[in-house]
């Protein structure tokens, strides 16, 4: 553990430790050449007299020192001093998205893929720069204090061309990719599985893979599906639900082929959550993932050999009170018990999954046969590339048969006209009925049958056009011009009023009868967006984050500061948290740096008593600096010469340096004659 208050590089002063990792340990620290704040991540005593661990530390700090972007944490610098291996990065004031999500259980969709987005915007910088990173997880990903999201720890990261694998190296098992865990060739298809875990765990609040032993939890990234996150939770959109499952794909070439791809469709879920617009590749054929025993022993050592729990606690407050003797004893603890405890239970479960593969295997070969005997012809057939997932049915009821068409297809189902018939409430080409009720959840795909108006029986009156009226004034005009039941609902609208109609149903024009049920669209205003906080960022970013967060910024002043960096935010008009309008205009009042001091000139002060010279630059807003004597032929008490010299233009404050006279030197003694 290092000592608060050393120097490493004689130029990084060790303030606190504010984190800890399985292999190194992270402290704030101050940069005095810059007079900046810093983190410092120093290698533990443990691993500084192993190679292979001392590699993989200068590894993560040459992959991450070339990579610039707001995504990413910053490397500013490396070394070795006095034994102790460190990095200089860039000094985050937030905490992990793993402490986060544990703090909030999971994450809204909106939440969850915002972040998301800025996850994969920073890795795609790092694989534009031919890095892939192997480790993501929600412990490698910070939240900075203003909303930031940063990804770090490049500690296992290989460049794009390299063929290199070796089994301790892998990521964390809980996110690695079937190929990483195979121990095969990764690229940047294995990051987006990892990006997809995360997507999982962030919406879901859970893993979808665990066990007792890391061995187990990577048996079932290669053999297991990932569960549906709907099937966990509700709530969970249709879009963002796909982009999981299409990033967590067994077979690397069924995931997004980049994460531009991703980012592409992350943005069109924020838009259209409900969409079928992410398509999963179907499988080319359907087999049993086996298992060699010399992989399956690979894949043993890996994980028993290897450093899975190397979670970086960065600037998270979680401080691990040990000393160095005590990480030796604690690491050689962990190896000796994980030698004893992996191989039997791995034993247990290779039995259990021979039996289960062989059940599989039966069952694949019965069906198969039975298919080709027409035994199972009554049988649907099976798209292993769509999963079922469940959805709420909307009210296509007063919809056209197109509209409706279109109302249930955004929902991922289906519609089947069963009859078509004359109505007293609708007219034709309108849906008159449904048969699954509005509100009934089922499965997606489900085709949903209808019975459409052949035609209007009984006075037709058309619906008269209300948008822009009170609630109170349409149900008022719908009264008068025939219609007996109006009935309404509330949505959020960035286009309407508060209180406002936006539309009807049947639409405006349409043809009804007095018994038809008008059902009013009625605006709740804008959805209330939460002010962020701004304060203490640079410009650039409050202006990012404020737009990220459905806000404007509106008038930007500067001022003088000594307490606030120039360029960073002093305050805001909004106060955050607030709730307020999408769209709200947010000024901003930016530090213009320290007010500069006033310049003053030098007075002449030579030939004058030292008092009288002090006198004068005290007079003019100046300070006596350092007073040097020599002999002159200057009386006595008297300045010879100043430091800047007379009539110089300085900062007011400005020490002037001072040579005073001793008088003229001694001319020694003469002899007479």
């Amino acid at each position: 553990m290092v000592k608060d208050g050393i120097f490493l590089g004689k130029r990084y002063e060790v303030l606190s430790k504010i984190g800890a990792g399985g292999m190194a340990d992270v402290y704030k620290g101050r940069d005095i050449m810059l007079n900046r704040y810093v983190a410092i991540k120093v290698l533990k005593k443990a691993y500084r007299a192993d190679d292979s661990f001392v590699q993989k530390f200068r590894s993560e700090a040459q992959a991450a020192a070339g990579l610039l972007d707001p995504n990413i944490v910053n490397v500013y610098d490396a070394g070795e001093d006095r034994g102790l291996y460190y990095m200089v990065m860039e000094l985050v004031e937030g905490i992990t998205l793993k402490e986060y999500v544990e703090k909030k259980g999971r994450l809204s969709h909106r939440e969850a893929v915002s972040i998301a987005i800025q996850v994969c915007s920073g890795i795609k910088a790092a694989h534009a720069a031919g890095i892939i990173h192997r480790d993501i997880k929600p412990h490698n990903i910070i939240i900075s204090r203003d909303g930031k999201v940063k990804v770090t720890d490049f500690g296992i990261a290989k460049a794009i061309t390299s063929n290199t694998v070796t089994f301790n190296a892998m990521g964390s098992v809980h996110y690695s990719s079937p190929e990483q865990v195979r121990g095969g060739y990764s690229d940047q298809k294995s990051d987006i599985y990892s990006i997809g875990i995360t997507l999982f765990e962030m919406v879901t609040g859970s893993l979808p893979f665990d066990g007792d032993s890391t061995v187990s939890v990577a048996m079932q990234h290669i053999q297991d599906e990932i569960p549906v996150p709907s099937d966990l939770v509700s709530g969970v959109p249709y879009s963002l639900e796909r982009i999981i499952l299409k990033c967590t794909q067994k077979n690397a070439e069924r995931r997004y082929k980049s994460t531009e791809e991703l980012i592409q469709d992350l943005k069109h879920s924020l838009v259209d959550p409900e969409g079928n617009f992410v398509y999963i590749p179907p499988l080319e054929s359907a087999q049993t993932i086996m298992i060699s025993d010399e992989e399956l022993d690979d894949i043993k050592k890996s994980y028993i050999d290897g450093d899975e729990d190397d979670e970086e606690d960065y600037d998270t407050g979680i401080i691990e009170d040990y000393d160095d003797e005590d990480y030796d004893k604690e690491y050689a603890r962990k190896k000796e018990r994980s030698a004893d405890e992996v191989n039997p239970r791995m034993n247990k479960v290779i039995k259990v999954m021979t039996i289960v593969a062989a059940i599989l295997i039966a069952l694949i070969l019965i069906f198969v046969i039975g298919k080709a005997a027409g035994i199972f012809k009554s049988f649907p057939a099976i798209d292993s590339s769509e999963t079922e997932s469940k959805v709420k049915v909307p009210n296509v009821v007063g919809m056209t048969e197109e509209d409706a068409k279109t109302a249930l297809n955004k929902k991922g189902l289906g519609i089947k006209v069963v009859e078509r018939k004359e109505s007293t409430k609708y007219e034709a080409g309108v849906v008159s009925k449904q048969k699954t009720e509005a509100g009934k959840q089922v499965k997606r795909n489900t085709t949903i049958e209808v019975t459409v108006s052949s035609g209007l029986v009984g006075e037709e009156i058309t619906v008269p056009d209300v948008s822009g009226m009170s609630e109170e004034e349409a149900q008022k005009a719908l009264q008068n011009a025939g219609f007996q039941k109006v009935s309404s609902e509330y949505v959020y609208s960035d286009s309407a009023a508060e209180g406002e109609v936006i539309e009807t149903t049947p639409a405006v024009g349409s043809k009804a009868t007095k018994d038809t049920t008008i059902v009013l669209k009625i605006s709740k205003g804008g959805e209330k967006k939460s002010v962020p906080n701004v304060e203490g960022t640079q410009v650039a970013t409050a202006q990012e984050t404020l737009f990220n967060a459905g806000l404007t910024v509106g008038t930007i002043t500067y001022e003088y500061s000594s307490k606030v960096a120039k360029g960073m935010v002093i305050s805001q008009s909004v106060k955050s948290g607030k709730k307020v309008a999408s769209g709200t205009s947010v000024d901003l009042v930016v530090s213009d740096g320290e007010e500069p001091a006033e310049q003053v000139t030098i007075p002449p002060i030579t030939n004058t008593s030292l008092e009288n010279a002090k006198q004068l630059l005290s007079a003019n807003g100046l300070k006596t600096g350092t007073v040097t004597y020599s002999n002159s032929d200057y009386p006595a008490g008297y300045v010879i010469s100043c430091s800047p010299g007379e009539g110089a233009v300085v900062d007011e404050g400005t020490s002037i340096n001072l040579e005073v006279s001793k008088g003229p030197a001694s001319s020694g003694t003469q002899n007479s004659n």
